[in-house]
């Protein structure tokens, strides 16, 4: 991408909470990924709490040839440099996760696990999902829904969601009126095979269910950045909460959004 694409894409990404980057995969190397998903598939037996997740099945490229050439995919990598995100390093596997023909919307939720720790409150990345989508995505067959700006500001549906996934979201019913609403300001981010989306932890994002007769394959990796140091591309304010930040504090883990979510 151009300096000029990249630059308006980060800002995209640190605005909203995510970004669409077009044109990472091959043909030829989504071909490969569908294949190996399907066989992966064959052998897999979901455990009913998953069904929102569909499959979920978790593979480490060590041990899979094919999951850590995506891992390691230069244009995914190259895509992260140009944005300033070159310090995010792999967590090293992938989640297969599918909606699956007819299969249930996901939950609203969130994924970061670090709400007592200050750097919560950073205006700038620290965890981020990359979605490769085997399949084009639409409204139909169960595209990605975001709350645009809710890694960095707190609504009202931080208060009345289930805590995320193993901690209750899992076990709602589908009528949840809640888990399941619709927002006034959520959008829907179908997107071709070939793009990446890129998603801050903290965002607040769903999947909507799949209408179609056809499984829509999406696979999950996991990247954080190795320090909580400032990034060299940030220019702006650094919130008080994280200038004053004990660097050797053991801040215990929460899902729960706490006081470094502000309004």
């Amino acid at each position: 991408m151009t300096p000029e694409t990249a630059l308006k894409t980060r800002e995209n990404m640190l605005r909203d909470g995510y970004c669409v980057i077009d044109h990472i995969l091959t043909d030829e190397f989504i071909g490969e990924l569908r294949e190996e998903s399907e066989r992966l598939i064959a052998d897999h037996d979901p455990p009913e709490d998953f069904k929102y997740q569909g499959q979920h099945i978790n593979v480490r490229g060590e041990d899979n040839a094919i999951i850590q050439k995506l891992l390691d995919w230069a244009p995914s990598r190259r895509a992260l440099e140009q944005l300033g995100f070159g310090d995010f390093k792999t967590s090293g596997g992938i989640i297969i996760l599918t909606k699956e023909p007819k299969g249930p919307p996901l939950y609203w939720h969130q994924d970061w696990m670090q709400w007592n720790d200050p750097i919560s409150c950073s205006p700038w990345p620290q965890i981020v999902f990359l979605n490769d989508y085997l399949t084009d995505t639409a409204v139909e067959n169960g595209c990605l829904k975001v709350i645009p700006g809710t890694h960095l500001k707190r609504v009202p549906l931080h208060d009345q969601l289930v805590p995320a996934h193993e901690q209750g979201a899992r076990f709602v019913e589908e009528d949840h009126p809640i888990m399941f609403s619709d927002h006034p300001d959520q959008v829907h981010v179908p997107v071709a095979a070939r793009a990446l989306i890129l998603g801050d932890a903290r965002v607040l994002h769903s999947a909507g269910r799949n209408y179609t007769d056809e499984r829509r394959t999406l696979i999950l990796a996991w990247h954080r950045r190795a320090t909580t140091d400032v990034p060299d591309y940030w220019d702006g304010d650094i919130p008080e909460a994280i200038a004053q930040r004990d660097p050797n504090r053991n801040y215990p883990g929460s899902r729960l959004p706490g006081e470094h979510l502000k309004p």
